[in-house]
């Protein structure tokens, strides 16, 4: 008589505990602190996202290689995408308003940024400084070494209409989905420069369609 089957093996798969949302007071102080645009023109944070959904993401620095080709990346999302969504996409950086229009023009970035000088929104959501352990995360869209894209950087601080490392270069940044109104729909904080969402997650948790950002063609069965 043959022995009864083995029950089956089982394994409780837990999900990665996601980054806590911010408090209500929290985002009610950040959504008063006022950013800039490329003209200097200041607007309550909360005004971004106060009508309509948008995909807010915080970025280190507009001289760092890992930011730049991340937004690179970002100008890849077309227009029509977001329209049809109903979804605002928007940069934000530390630096002075003077740097936004040469940094959109050297990503191709045509989506909306502002600027944060004084870092307020980067402190009330609790942005990390400094560089957590990167050991376990890789951007999927930043293309450079270390080495390569570090001398890249200094090069365009160097070469730049003043020296300026555009903010603090210990600041780290994160994405948010919001609204309309005080909703959060999505909170990640970068554990350092290379902690970034793939876009296409982000794209896709917001509603929009998603890119393929391969640059090879695709290929559409018949």
């Amino acid at each position: 008589m043959s022995s009864p089957p083995a029950p089956p093996v089982t394994e409780q798969v837990r999900r990665a505990p996601a980054a806590p949302r911010p408090e209500a007071a929290e985002l009610r102080e950040a959504s008063r602190c006022l950013v800039a645009d490329s003209e200097g023109r200041r607007v309550p944070f909360a005004a971004l996202y106060r009508e309509q959904k948008a995909i807010v993401v915080f970025v280190r620095s507009f001289l760092c290689y890992t930011c730049k080709e991340y937004v690179e990346d970002l100008a890849k999302v077309p227009r029509s995408y977001l329209q049809e969504a109903n979804v605002r996409l928007i940069v934000i950086g530390q630096s002075s308003y003077h740097h936004i229009k040469p940094f959109c023009s050297l990503t191709g970035y045509t989506h909306e940024m502002y600027v944060d000088p004084q870092r307020e929104i980067y402190k009330t959501l609790g942005m990390k400084r400094g560089e957590g352990n990167n050991a376990s995360v890789q951007s999927p869209h930043v293309k450079s070494s270390v080495l390569l894209g570090s001398i890249k950087s200094m090069w365009r601080a160097m070469t730049g209409p003043a020296f300026d490392f555009q903010g603090d270069p210990a600041q780290q940044g994160g994405t948010l989905i919001l609204g309309p109104g005080n909703e959060v729909h999505f909170l990640h904080l970068d554990k350092n420069r290379l902690d970034h969402v793939p876009i296409n997650t982000v794209l896709q948790l917001a509603g929009v369609k998603t890119v393929n950002f391969t640059n090879k063609p695709q290929i559409i069965d018949i």
